[in-house]
């Protein structure tokens, strides 16, 4: 038995409600789940956005030692070790004015060259970019045959080393792509004079695709965190696009895509559980039974 939690986004007060609200509890002795057998998965994105995130870490991070949970990497651990990872005293991972805001409340408790930032980011490096059991898949952002076939080539365990990061011309190959497949998706090109802007007030010209979704004809049905689907065109999908969606049978639990609204599930075999809990919107749990692999909304938990 699993609880699949998504994006927490340095919301520990609302980690610790759906804890609550779960049934786990931390004794003089550790963690004690609500029954036996009962493992935690964690789908990534820990950090930004949020105000605690040296206490959302604590936790996630105490569980895991505690033999109680697993977790993988999300997007914002991913460009967090870019950013914090020089190579000839330059950062990986450009420290513009975007980045740096976007990344604002992890640095105001994790500053750029402190010891505590380079342990943690060292965790961070330990974390695997992908889950697969028997029963079940976990990927923070996207399950692409291709690029988890990349990944298991050329990394071990499905880690970023340093030998990966300090390779010349890393950022630029195969390998990277396929990291940011699986960590952020697909963007797709919208048709030429059109564009949106997202929930930062950035104008974009691409559009996450919701890959799980293996029916969707439109531009509305498979573009994700598009705050006004409606501006976008009503032609016909690219052929190409095709090859992304997931015709699997095997169930897989991710994130990343900032869903509003009352918790849904749109395929019976892929479940998005980020629900926008790094801003206004609430953390959610997914109580898992390998015995009954197709989703359900009466498994979805919510403190």
């Amino acid at each position: 038995m699993y609880h699949i939690i998504p994006d927490i986004h340095g919301q520990a007060d609302k980690l610790t409600g759906l804890l609550d609200h779960l049934g786990w509890r931390r004794t003089p002795f550790g963690w004690r789940a609500p029954q036996l057998g009962l493992e935690i998965v964690f789908l990534g994105d820990f950090i930004d956005r949020g105000p605690e995130n040296a206490r959302s870490l604590a936790i996630v991070r105490s569980l895991i030692d505690a033999g109680k949970a697993r977790a993988i990497m999300g997007n914002h651990e991913f460009n967090a070790i870019q950013f914090h990872t020089e190579i000839e005293g330059r950062p990986l991972r450009q420290r513009s004015e975007k980045n740096l805001r976007q990344h604002a409340s992890f640095l105001r408790e994790f500053p750029i060259g402190a010891a505590q930032t380079a342990e943690v980011i060292d965790w961070m490096q330990t974390l695997p970019l992908l889950l697969e059991d028997p029963a079940f898949r976990a990927v923070h952002a996207c399950w692409h045959g291709p690029s988890v076939e990349r990944l298991r080539e050329e990394l071990v365990e499905d880690r970023l080393t340093d030998a990966v990061l300090h390779h010349p011309g890393w950022a630029t190959g195969p390998l990277y792509d396929a990291l940011q497949n699986v960590t952020s998706g697909l963007e797709a090109p919208l048709p030429d004079g059109f564009s949106f802007h997202d929930k930062d007030g950035v104008e974009r010209r691409h559009t996450r695709i919701a890959w799980w979704m293996a029916e969707a004809r439109s531009w509305q049905q498979i573009a994700r965190s598009v705050p006004d689907p409606d501006c976008l065109p009503t032609t016909p999908l690219p052929p190409e696009l095709a090859a992304w969606r997931y015709r699997e049978t095997c169930p897989v639990f991710f994130g990343h895509y900032w869903e509003s609204g009352t918790p849904r599930v749109e395929a019976p075999h892929a479940l998005c559980l980020d629900y926008s809990a790094g801003l206004d919107g609430p953390l959610l749990a997914y109580d898992f039974d390998p015995s009954e692999p197709e989703m359900s909304v009466a498994r979805i938990r919510m403190a």
